[in-house]
């Protein structure tokens, strides 16, 4: 019993990360997210392409989407004799790589930042206070959300042992920090080039090539 509530917690929580928002969110003004900007579903190319509004909703709803299962799913099945702890990190990996990976569009999606971002707030607060310090401060010096996104990353392991979660949970974060740092690889190569976006502007380009997975 408690492997079928692992594999439907799986299931359900990936399923509920995989809703492409920025995707819907962009096709509801008749725009396909996919060909403007970076080409990239999450929220930082909607907020380039359709301005502050939509961009502040899918981020909202993104990071929704990673909490919501960490927060809710373990509920449902955890009377089946399932470690409620195992099933939140199921439900957070599950949730992220739903939104990374979408069965929607191609197995093709977002970053994960967002969601991530969700995820942690449900399951590590202060962990996430000090990952979310660090973007806020990396991003406030050099206005590259992609820059603020991989320092972020890079912290949350570390933010994870200081503030002395479970050896499950920093493997988790760590496994989340890692994700993200390779679906931000285009990123890296452009700031090494200097061609990389600051935030602040709108882009209506051609999408510039991202490095699949």
């Amino acid at each position: 019993m408690s492997v079928l509530s692992y594999l439907a917690t799986a299931v359900l929580a990936y399923l509920c990360g995989s809703v492409p928002t920025g995707f819907l969110v962009a096709r509801a003004k008749g725009i396909d997210i996919r060909k403007v900007g970076s080409g990239n579903m999450g929220a930082t190319n909607v907020f380039r392409t359709l301005g502050k509004g939509p961009g502040v909703l899918v981020l909202l709803i993104d990071a929704a989407k990673g909490a919501g299962p960490v927060w809710l799913l373990p509920g449902l099945f955890v009377s089946s004799g399932a470690d409620p702890v195992w099933l939140k990190l199921i439900s957070a990996l599950g949730a992220v790589l739903g939104h990374n990976y979408t069965c929607w569009l191609g197995f093709k999606g977002g970053k994960g930042i967002a969601t991530s971002a969700g995820v942690l707030a449900a399951l590590v607060p202060q962990a996430f206070l000090l990952t979310l310090g660090t973007w806020v401060v990396v991003f406030a010096f050099s206005r590259y959300v992609s820059l603020a996104s991989v320092c972020a990353a890079s912290v949350l392991p570390v933010a994870t042992v200081l503030t002395r979660q479970p050896l499950p949970i920093i493997g988790l974060n760590l496994l989340l920090g890692l994700l993200a740092i390779w679906k931000h690889k285009a990123n890296l190569q452009r700031l090494r080039a200097g061609t990389e976006n600051r935030i602040g502007k709108k882009n209506t380009a051609a999408p510039q090539p991202e490095v699949q997975p």
